[in-house]
């Protein structure tokens, strides 16, 4: 159940870094630096057997 709210989050994450709207285009790599962040943080539990 928990993998899969992730899953869901992570999909929304990755379409909303994505620099297609104008109010958004002036941000920079910071939401894709965020979302890399929380997708390291995700292989490392799956590795260690967390997740």
């Amino acid at each position: 159940m928990l993998a899969t709210a992730l899953i869901v989050v992570v999909i929304l994450m990755l379409f909303g870094a994505l620099p297609r709207w104008g109010h958004s285009r002036n941000w920079g790599y910071a939401p894709s630096g965020g979302l890399g962040l929380v997708l390291v943080v995700l292989v490392i539990l799956l590795l260690l057997g967390r997740l």
